[in-house]
């Protein structure tokens, strides 16, 4: 590229601008009155008007060297995860490599090839333009040519209206017009339900180019057995999902993958529900009036999200007393609306010192042992009625009990220690000062046939015992002498602390679990930690997105807990198995934005290229399409041709000023007008 100069006409004028147009002003004041006092006089004074006036412009030539400087242009690849389904990829490269054949080394072209990376996680979509606005960052609008696009048409960050100057921009589609697809959207979803309530999910199925008008779906919930329904594509669907567990509710929605379809990537949806409880259902049957009953009470009542129902058995219907019937003032027990009609809505039932008697027919510790079996939590607070003929052992709950009674009381000093495994349970394990621990003194011995016994009382006898029955949790407490520590006797001890984690198990709060797994995703780094409380523990399984199986070698810590880290390849969903419970993890992007549509389109491209007059192809019709430079224009490109801006920019690279009217010669021309008015005015008419 030659240099070339250019060559302009401008003024400097030798006084300020103001100062010529006062002299202006007298100038054709002076010249006027000539005109009407000596006509032959106007037109010479004119003459010397104009010549000084021009000798004080000081007209000059500026010449210019000039640099002509390239236009840039720029093909930007779109490197996402949805090019790489069918041919894409395919033309994507052959495109390429004709458009860098087309552009390089052409005269006043600098070719610039920028790569829009794939979004990993699939939440940012495809964003050809943040790649574009890179590439040209140092490139001002009067250097760009245009840009290219090389892409399947799924662009998430095309601009509007306020789009900077890029040229023309063009789009290379490298998909088929017919591309079938078939996609789960979820329109609506919360991101919060509460525990034991279902949540209403809408969703569709919407399908391109199938020739379909229904759909099998599948719902995979975290746990239980998958639902299958059949819906027609196209319109919003509503489904009530079941919100089972307080922290993370993953559900999967997913529909089969179709004969020629593009990809099944985009066929499942995940689902996300966040569980909280509601406040919390507690029954507490006290057998009798006596000073601990108090203390469960004032525990329960102080967490605000309790909600205590609490009944004190005063009054047996066999009692015999003076008081006459018209002056009692007790309430009749109501045992059918609280063990049959609402014994479900309890999340907790706690016996406290409770004795079988006649208020509570017999039948009705068949409820609560189902309720138990079936999710529910019991926990009994033991006192020498656990051991008499009207002992609630006697009845069906005999079934979900962990600990039978031996038949004795002992009532001497002692106090409460913790086991091995209660050393290492999330109940106890860090209850302070055990050490400092004021004393009991009661204890009823028991065998305990199964569960975990985490305190023990005089003489290593089991004192707390947690067990799982069915679907429910159980818990007992051999002594009824827990009060003691609320009144500071002997020191006292963690009696709150102890009373609020163990109703927390037994409603199954996940962190309190003694088979707990935690597993947390950061991008694609899954962490694991399981609690290791027993020496035999069932080995952790990962599922992957696409249903492959890998077991995970958990390292122990020597704190109680085990731990590994997993590096995932590809956003989904995974889950991790450890026994009977199951965990899911998200990693990367709910349902991707990348995925949401993936059928190759020029109509989010379309609105740009028009403003820019650029153009939209298909290289499944023009794989080599015809590439020009032309000047500015409205329309860059043709049926089968696109063109880029030709906008012959330069820099300069030397000025050069040279005046018209040298000084001497302005002063000579204004002498000789003056003089030639002077002789003009002064002839004889």
């Amino acid at each position: 590229m030659t240099e070339t100069a250019a060559t302009t006409l401008h003024f400097l004028p030798l006084v300020p601008y103001p100062v010529l147009a006062v002299l202006t002003a007298i100038g054709l004041v002076l010249v006027l009155a000539a005109f009407f006092r000596l006509r032959r006089g106007a037109i010479p004074r004119g003459f010397a008007l104009t010549v000084l006036l021009l000798a004080l412009l000081n007209p000059s030539v500026l010449t210019e060297e000039r640099e002509p400087v390239s236009d840039i242009a720029t093909i930007v690849v779109d490197d996402s995860a949805s090019q790489t389904f069918g041919r894409r990829s395919e033309r994507t490269e052959q495109a390429l490599s004709h458009l860098k054949s087309e552009l390089s080394g052409r005269d006043g072209l600098e070719l610039r090839i920028a790569h829009a990376p794939a979004d990993k996680d699939g939440e940012a979509g495809t964003a050809l333009f943040a790649a574009l606005d890179e590439a040209l960052a140092d490139v001002p609008s009067s250097r760009r040519a245009g840009a290219i696009m090389l892409t399947d048409g799924q662009i998430h960050d095309v601009p509007g209206n306020e789009a900077p100057d890029y040229g023309p921009v063009h789009g290379l589609l490298t998909g088929r017009r017919d591309d079938m697809d078939r996609r789960i959207v979820v329109t609506q979803a919360p991101a919060y339900g509460i525990v034991g309530k279902n949540v209403t999910v809408r969703y569709r199925v919407s399908d391109s180019n199938t020739g379909k008008d229904s759909a099998g779906i599948i719902l995979r919930p975290g746990t239980g057995k998958p639902l299958m329904r059949v819906v027609p594509t196209g319109e919003e669907q509503t489904m009530e999902l079941p919100v089972g567990n307080p922290g993370q509710n993953v559900f999967e929605l997913e529909t089969g993958l179709l004969p020629g379809e593009i990809t099944d990537a985009n066929n499942s949806a995940t689902i996300v529900v966040n569980g909280v409880r509601d406040r919390l259902k507690v029954l507490l049957v006290s057998g009798l009036p006596y000073i601990g009953e108090r203390t469960w009470r004032n525990i329960l009542t102080s967490d605000p999200g309790v909600d205590l129902i609490h009944f004190t058995i005063l009054r047996e219907p066999q009692k015999l007393d003076a008081t006459p019937q018209n002056e009692l003032a007790l309430i009749p027990f109501p045992f059918q609306e609280l063990f049959e009609v609402k014994l479900g809505e309890f999340d907790l039932i706690i016996f406290d010192r409770y004795t079988v008697n006649q208020i509570l027919p017999l039948h009705y510790f068949n409820n609560i042992s189902r309720y138990v079996q079936d999710g529910g939590a019991l926990l009994v607070a033991s006192g020498p009625e656990y051991i008499g003929p009207e002992s609630i052992y006697k009845t069906a709950l005999k079934s979900v009990l962990p600990a039978a009674p031996t038949g004795e009381v002992i009532e001497r000093a002692y106090r409460p220690k913790l086991t091995g495994i209660g050393k290492r349970h999330p109940v106890t394990e860090s209850l302070s000062g055990e050490s400092d621990w004021g004393e009991w003194i009661r204890i009823l011995p028991s065998t305990v046939s199964g569960g975990d016994i985490l305190m023990e009382g005089l003489d290593d006898q089991p004192l707390l015992v947690l067990s799982r029955s069915g679907e429910g949790r159980v818990a007992q407490l051999a002594t009824d002498q827990v009060w003691l520590w609320s009144r500071g006797v002997d020191g006292g001890g963690p009696y709150a602390e102890l009373i609020r984690r163990l109703a927390h198990w037994l409603m199954k709060e996940p962190e309190l679990d003694e088979n707990a797994l935690d597993v947390r995703a950061d991008g694609f780094r899954i962490s694991l930690r399981r609690r290791q409380i027993g020496e035999d523990q069932p080995p952790v399984v990962m599922e992957r997105p696409n249903g492959s199986l890998e077991p995970i070698k958990m390292t122990g810590r020597g704190d109680g807990w085990a731990s590994a880290t997993v590096n995932a390849e590809s956003p989904g969903v995974y889950a991790f198995e450890n026994g009977d419970l199951r965990h899911l993890v998200v990693v990367g992007g709910i349902n991707p934005k990348e995925l949401a549509a993936v059928v190759s389109t020029g109509e989010k491209l379309a609105p740009l290229a028009d403003r820019t007059g650029g153009r939209i192809l298909w290289l499944e019709d023009q794989p080599r399409p015809d590439i020009r430079m032309i000047p500015e224009s409205e329309q860059y490109g043709g049926r089968n041709w696109i063109a880029l801006r030709r906008n012959n920019d330069f820099t300069v690279t030397g000025v050069s000023d040279r005046a018209i009217l040298p000084t001497w010669l302005s002063a000579l021309a204004i002498l000789a007008a003056l003089a030639f008015a002077w002789w003009r005015e002064g002839r004889p008419g």
